[in-house]
This record gives structure tokens, C-alpha cells and sequence, in this order.
């Protein structure tokens, strides 16, 4: 029988929800890699790790990056939009070398909780990943979203290139008529992702725990 071992999180009041006993990541079941060939999606996006190694895609796959409140939340809303291959949350945006979630929540290492997408450009478009992102959350809020403050939980789009840079500067000015107060969303180039601990990989879907609400239905992406 496997030996579960119970441990108090402390770190989980940083997305302002109760602290509460959950299964060490070596303790827990293993959970198995899902691949875009079993028709699942992944969680092992170009390759990242926690030490902020080069990021690589598999074959013709592209890379991507948003940061739109709680990470939780926004990794699942991704996993929902078809040709999404991989996702995994963690830090960018800082100047803190291989920040821990602790550090992050202290609000001095300048990184923002960020999803790190992997997807085929022949299934889903940069726009629609574009689209998605406006849909998940409220741009407009400063250094918070929702219930959630402090710069980690601000609203930035990552890009990996000069084409995404000019794709996301498009799409944050058709968004901007849709909202009555200016859109604080940054875009801002990718320079290194460090990939979150296991506690908070694909932590709704492996929970079952909407604590990090998006502002749509998942079915709907």
C-alpha cells in the first residue's frame, strides 16, 4: 500500500485559498505523460524545466506564453483549446534566478504566475490562442485578478518572436473597444520560463479544484 504523506501548504494563501493537507508529489500516484498521440494533452511544453534550460518544441510546434491571474485556472482554460499540445505553468517576467513559489508570492522577484503553451500551428492559430487569453480573464485590472494581488498575478503576453510581438499588439488593439477602461495587458518578450514545482502542474484537472476561476465556460474555448 502506498504511504501517503500529508503536508501543510502554506503557500497556497498566496491564491488567497485556505491552507489545507495535500499528497507530496512524491508520495502521490504518478500520473502519466499524455501526448498529443493518444489524442490528450500534454504537460511537458518545449521541453521546460525548473533551472529555465532553452525551451525546445517538438517538430513543427510553436511556443507560447500568458500570464492572466492565477496560473491553476488559465493552464486548464488552455487545455481545452483544441490543437493545444502541452501546457505547464511557472514564472517569467523577474530578474530572480530559479525562484520557488514561496519566493514568487513574496512579490519581490518581478515574476508573474505564467502558463507556457506548446501548440500545432496547423490546428490553432497564435489569434485564437490570442482570443482565448482576452476571454479567461479581465485585462484591465493592475496587479491582480479577481480576489488575487500583486504583481505575479498581473496580465502579460509573452512572445517568442518578432511575428508574435506584432500578432499581439494587433489583437490587444482589436480588443481594447470591448472593455470601458484601457487594457493593461504587457507584451513583453520571452526571456526565461521556470517551470512551477509538480504540486501545481495541471493542478485542476488533476483535483477537480475551481478555486482559480476563468471567466468562461472551458467547453467554450
Amino acid at each position: 500500500m502506498r504511504k501517503v504523506l500529508a503536508v501543510s501548504v502554506l503557500s497556497m494563501a498566496c491564491h488567497g485559498v485556505t491552507t489545507q493537507p495535500v499528497a507530496t508529489s512524491e508520495s502521490a500516484a504518478p500520473q502519466p505523460e499524455m501526448t498529443k498521440t493518444n489524442g490528450k494533452v500534454g504537460t511537458d511544453p518545449g521541453h521546460s524545466t525548473a533551472t529555465g534550460a532553452k525551451l525546445v518544441p517538438v517538430g513543427n510546434d510553436k511556443l507560447a506564453a500568458f500570464a492572466a491571474g492565477c496560473f491553476w485556472g488559465v493552464e486548464d482554460g488552455f487545455r481545452h483549446v483544441p490543437g493545444v499540445v502541452a501546457t505547464a505553468p511557472g514564472y517569467s517576467g523577474g530578474h530572480t534566478e530559479n525562484p520557488t513559489y514561496e519566493d514568487v508570492c513574496t512579490h519581490t522577484t518581478g515574476h508573474a504566475e505564467a502558463v507556457l503553451v506548446e501548440y500545432d500551428p496547423a490546428k490553432v492559430s497564435y489569434e485564437k490562442l490570442l482570443q482565448a487569453f482576452w476571454m479567461m480573464h479581465d485585462p484591465t485590472q493592475v496587479n491582480r485578478q479577481g480576489p488575487d494581488y500583486g504583481d505575479n498575478y498581473r496580465s502579460v503576453i509573452f512572445t517568442f518572436d518578432d511575428d508574435q510581438a506584432r500578432i499581439a499588439k494587433a489583437s490587444k488593439a482589436k480588443e481594447q473597444p470591448n472593455h470601458d477602461k484601457p487594457i493593461a495587458t504587457s507584451i513583453e518578450p520571452m526571456r526565461v520560463f521556470y517551470k512551477a514545482e509538480a504540486f501545481h502542474q495541471q493542478y485542476s484537472e488533476r483535483t477537480g479544484d475551481h478555486s482559480c476561476p476563468i471567466h468562461l465556460k472551458l467547453e467554450s474555448l
